[in-house]
């Protein structure tokens, strides 16, 4: 895949890129490993001043980053502009919190005294160079929600961005640069996927990041595993959004829209697989087959569209070929379904019910804005739907009963449970899944400790 700003809009190619030589990679893992000896003895007062400076930067360029991410990938401008303010937010977050959440931490004192010490402190240490393999869906969010714990932890970073959002990638590097962090603290590489091994394996690399696809996250963690390098992975969904019956069937609905379509439906922790009562199933339906209706597809850089193209032309056309497995196998499809004339890569918002296991798009990721319709008997069965998955990324739950919120926060596979609400990212939680969406949590004191060395230190009496 050449390393090139497609405009999905219109497939129109704006501008390529030569990937890094060998000579050139040489240099920045050198400059990585380099800057990483002094930087990790910097203070937290220091880093969150500088991380505090790129947060800054980035709020005045909000506008023009996202004119940047929505030409390269598509998405609607107005949520590329939020997508560049929830960045500083999270930012910011660690820059005020990250030395709390790093703090030495004691053991017991009864403990203490038993292992013979006369003091013992748990200490979070930077790894070092860590590198950061990432998709174009959320081309800023992705990359500074591993940058901002990483670089406020001590460690620097090495971003392996997705070949279809290089001016992202670059604006990155450039970001931290204008801030005032030292030069190699975080660096973008334009290479291909087929260099990201090569550089996986260099010593001087400590651990990956990876979020994409579960081909993807394979071949890192087998690379990461054959080197002992700590590694945190990130993968596909399919996340179940259940509605029982004593839900706000307006507002589920509603929200249901939403949780679909966002970022154009190619989001990991979007509701994919809509899984209702069948007491209310058939007014859930109606509702939620309207919204999906009356959003407006067109042009991403128009205020006023819902749903911008696919990033990719292979992004739809895998997505076609779900839906037309899906309706050879019987399903119905109550809107969409069917790609629309002229230029770009759209798809319509799409809703399919009458699913069932042998069809592709329950067993597989639909990464794009299709729904899934399931009618379920009682709360056992829309467990057993919802886990009916390899993935296990997050959960919607709609409900008022507390007992049901109970089930379902103990029988849902899944790394999180939003009840009567959207999934979503916040920097103040832990976010990561379990089955084949991955392993390890990014965010939250939970992400900033993933690449720590937590190092244990004994002092005798």
């Amino acid at each position: 895949m050449p390393i090139a700003t497609v405009n999905p809009a219109n497939g129109e190619t704006l501008k390529t890129y030569e990937p890094m030589g060998e000579e050139e990679l040489e240099r920045r893992l050198q400059l990585a490993e380099a800057t990483f000896r002094t930087y990790r003895t910097t203070s937290f007062a220091d880093r969150a001043r500088l991380l505090n400076k790129a947060a800054d930067l980035l709020d005045e360029d909000q506008r023009e980053i996202g004119r940047v991410m929505t030409t390269e990938m598509g998405k609607p401008v107005g949520q590329a502009r939020a997508e560049a303010a929830k960045c500083a937010k999270a930012m910011r977050w660690y820059a005020e919190r990250a030395e709390g959440l790093l703090a030495d931490e004691e053991p017991a004192e009864a403990d203490v005294s038993d292992s013979g010490a006369s003091r013992v402190r748990v200490r979070y240490r930077p790894l070092g160079p860590v590198l950061a393999v990432m998709p174009w869906n959320f081309p800023l969010w992705q990359v500074i929600r591993f940058a901002a714990p990483a670089l406020m932890a001590g460690n620097v970073g090495l971003l392996k961005h997705a070949s279809n959002v290089p001016q992202t990638a670059l604006y990155l590097e450039d970001l931290f640069h204008r801030a005032g962090f030292p030069e190699g603290c975080f660096q973008t590489l334009l290479i291909g996927s087929g260099a990201v091994d090569d550089i996986l394996r260099d010593e001087r690399v400590k651990a990956a990041t990876l979020t994409g696809s579960e081909p993807a996250g394979r071949a890192v963690a087998s690379t990461a595993g054959e080197m002992i390098k700590k590694t945190v992975l990130e993968l596909g969904g399919s996340d179940p959004y259940v509605v029982m019956p004593s839900a706000d069937l307006d507002r589920a609905a509603e929200v249901a829209v939403t949780a679909r379509v966002q970022n154009n439906g190619q989001s990991c922790i979007a509701a994919k697989r809509f899984i209702v009562h069948t007491d209310v199933y058939d007014a859930f339906a109606e509702k939620f087959v309207a919204g999906m209706r009356a959003l407006k597809v067109g042009d991403p850089l128009a205020e006023d569209t819902d749903v911008g193209p696919l990033a990719s032309e292979q992004g739809r056309k895998d997505l076609e070929e779900l839906v037309d497995d899906a309706r050879r196998s019987g399903a119905e499809v109550l809107c969409g379904g069917e790609r629309p004339d002229g230029p770009g890569w759209y798809y319509p918002p799409t809703v399919l019910s009458g699913i069932h296991r042998d069809m592709r798009i329950h067993r597989e990721e639909a990464f794009g804005p299709v729904a899934t319709l399931y009618r379920a008997a009682d709360l056992d069965e829309a467990v057993l739907i919802a886990n009916d998955t390899l993935f296990g990324l997050s959960s919607n739950v709609w409900t008022r009963d507390e007992n049901e919120v109970e089930r379902f926060a103990r029988d849902l596979e899944a790394g999180a449970v939003y009840v009567n609400g959207m999934t979503a990212s916040h920097p103040a939680f832990p976010f990561g899944g379990v089955k084949r969406s991955g392993y390890g949590r990014e965010l939250s004191g939970h992400g900033i400790r993933e690449f720590c060395n937590i190092t244990t230190v004994w002092q005798g009496a």
